[in-house]
């Protein structure tokens, strides 16, 4: 493991604190990248204005005048956190539209079961969606590749409008209007917008229409900053650059949940996960919420974790919440024994001399194989990329990358070398989906593996921990702690981590598999612990440790989280 500390410039830094910035996260958001004051606001106000997203005015205009001649619209969402959150933003948002203008408008969603039709709107679930007899299909989060879909659903006489963010394809779906940030011509200033936030976009927009229209002029407008707390969970969970845009996007739904007023699902996964809904941070939508919400798509149906979060009532959302707890905790059982298997596997193979990670077993369940290629890739450092069987003679695949692989890109090359090598793929830079034929598993592997081996170098395998450097010991406190927590950390804007080198007082094994420990620097001790260590560490360690606020007995101090030591 390499450590490097993060750079940053003092005369950035200096500028901030002269802007009234605290010393400590003027040094933090420096090394960030933030440059100015301005990309530090946190209201809505300061938000890109929806305008300026490419087709938003058109998709607003459509929206509104189906919404007025009574469509029936048809969400058509996806599997995931930020699909399952964009489903619900829709449904929930377009249905304030619809109880201002008195619509009889039916707006009702459709996920596919990723186990039977896959990903997308595919002509299947076209098929599937004609028998509610919906006039207009809104796609979220999904939508841009699916050029048959689309196709599909044009002969069968409905409109598409598709919102999604992931990267286009080589062909456009002939739909009636597309919002994408990343879609060919888009010079929106923010491509880091999740699926969930493309879709707020498009209510703002079709708020602005609606005013312009004079429908507001004698009754109040719907007030959509009730939806940011799903916002926010999508977008944290999605894992998406946290840009400034987005930072305030998550700023403000997390001030909804702080403050009681989010939707009763997300409040419910929050206090069955352990953590207290009044200091909520984004951590814990990461760490806690999304993964509770991802297990209905990965074992189940993400129906369930939708009508979880579109819950009204508490004891309903209480009792889905409940039932996404047990759905996790079966992924995680699941994962582990997938876990064991793969590197019973790689124990056998010269991993060190290989640029990627291509695995499959017949025995590993398709929807956890994600979050197996991720941990493979952090435990590695390479791209991975872990099959399951798909039925039919196909395997369902899922990668995830390094920050010097983009890994759609690196498939889209591999399509190219070898035309019929991927039944189809897609994704992001840092992951991706694709299918391919059970009897092509060995000339993937070794097509992919020369791909990564073509585009990146040993150096590029090197795994880096970035710091944030080291605190002073009077900076190691409850307050400090308490002022990063109330901060936005995520994706692209990380959590600080510093580093620091410390005296070991004491240590013992806590919860059979963690390290609690009492370290010295400065003639200071520190609460600190280290999940999953169960090996004592030297007298003198360097360590990279994240400052938290622990509570016990209702009594809260300052713990070091370790994360690496040496």
């Amino acid at each position: 493991m390499q450590i490097k500390s993060r750079a940053f410039n003092q005369t950035t830094v200096d500028t901030l604190i002269t802007a009234g910035e605290n010393p400590l996260l003027a040094r933090l958001y420096a090394a960030r990248g933030v440059e100015h004051a301005s990309e530090l606001e946190t209201t809505l106000a300061h938000i890109i204005p929806p305008e300026q997203l490419t087709n938003n005015t058109q998709m607003a205009a459509l929206l509104a005048d189906a919404m007025l001649a009574n469509k029936k619209i048809l969400v058509i969402g996806d599997y995931d956190a930020d699909g399952a959150t964009a489903t619900a933003v829709a449904v929930k948002g377009l249905r304030l539209f619809s109880q201002v203008l008195n619509s009889a408008s039916e707006i009702d969603f459709l996920v596919p079961n990723r186990f039977e039709y896959g990903y997308g709107l595919t002509p299947e679930i076209v098929a599937l969606a004609a028998n509610l007899s919906p006039d207009i299909l809104v796609t979220v989060d999904n939508g841009i590749a699916s050029y048959d879909g689309v196709l599909a659903a044009n002969q069968l006489g409905m409109q598409v409008l598709i919102t999604d963010h992931h990267l286009p394809g080589d062909m456009t779906p002939q739909a009636a209007c597309i919002v994408n940030p990343n879609q060919h011509g888009c010079d929106f200033k923010s491509k880091n917008l999740a699926g969930v936030g493309v879709m707020f976009y498009v209510l703002l927009a079709l708020r602005a229409e609606l005013r312009k229209r004079g429908i507001f002029d004698n009754q109040p407008e719907p007030n959509l900053s009730v939806l940011l707390d799903l916002v926010a969970l999508g977008t944290v969970a999605d894992l998406v650059k946290l840009d400034a845009n987005n930072r305030i996007l998550v700023e403000q739904g997390l001030r909804r949940i702080r403050a009681g007023a989010c939707a009763a699902g997300i409040t419910a996964l929050l206090q069955i996960a352990g953590r207290e809904p009044s200091k909520t941070s984004a951590q814990d939508l990461g760490f806690y919420v999304g993964p509770r919400l991802n297990a209905a798509g990965r074992l189940d149906d993400m129906r369930l974790g939708i009508a979880c979060l579109l819950a009204e009532d508490a004891a309903d959302a209480v009792q889905k919440a409940q039932t996404l707890h047990e759905l996790n905790m079966e992924r995680r059982h699941i994962e582990a024994d997938m876990q064991d298997s793969a590197l019973a596997i790689l124990e056998d193979i010269a991993v060190s001399a290989q640029f990627s990670i291509s695995l499959f077993n017949a025995d590993w369940h398709q929807g956890v194989i994600g979050i197996l290629a991720s941990r493979l890739k952090e435990r590695y450092h390479r791209p991975a990329i872990v099959f399951a069987e798909g039925g039919d003679g196909l395997l369902k695949g899922s990668g995830r990358s390094i920050a010097s692989l983009h890994l759609r890109d690196a498939l889209d090359l591999v399509t190219k070398r070898h035309p019929d090598l991927i039944v189809k793929f897609g994704g992001h830079a840092m992951a991706a989906g694709l299918t391919i034929r059970q009897a092509d598993f060995l000339a993937f592997e070794a097509a992919f593996e020369a791909v990564v081996k073509s585009l990146i170098t040993e150096t590029d395998l090197q795994a880096v921990m970035e710091t944030d450097g080291g605190l002073q010991s009077h900076e190691v406190s409850l307050q400090t702690a308490q002022l990063l927590a109330d901060k936005v950390w995520g994706q692209g804007f990380q959590q600080p981590l510093f580093y620091d080198d410390f005296a070991v007082i004491n240590q013992r094994i806590v919860g059979e598999k963690h390290l609690k420990l009492i370290l010295q620097k400065d003639q200071k001790r520190f609460d600190a612990i280290y999940f999953n260590q169960r090996d004592f560490l030297p007298d003198q360690i360097s360590a990279a440790y994240v400052l938290e606020a622990n509570e016990y007995k209702g009594l809260q101090t300052v713990q070091l989280q370790l994360k690496y030591a040496e």
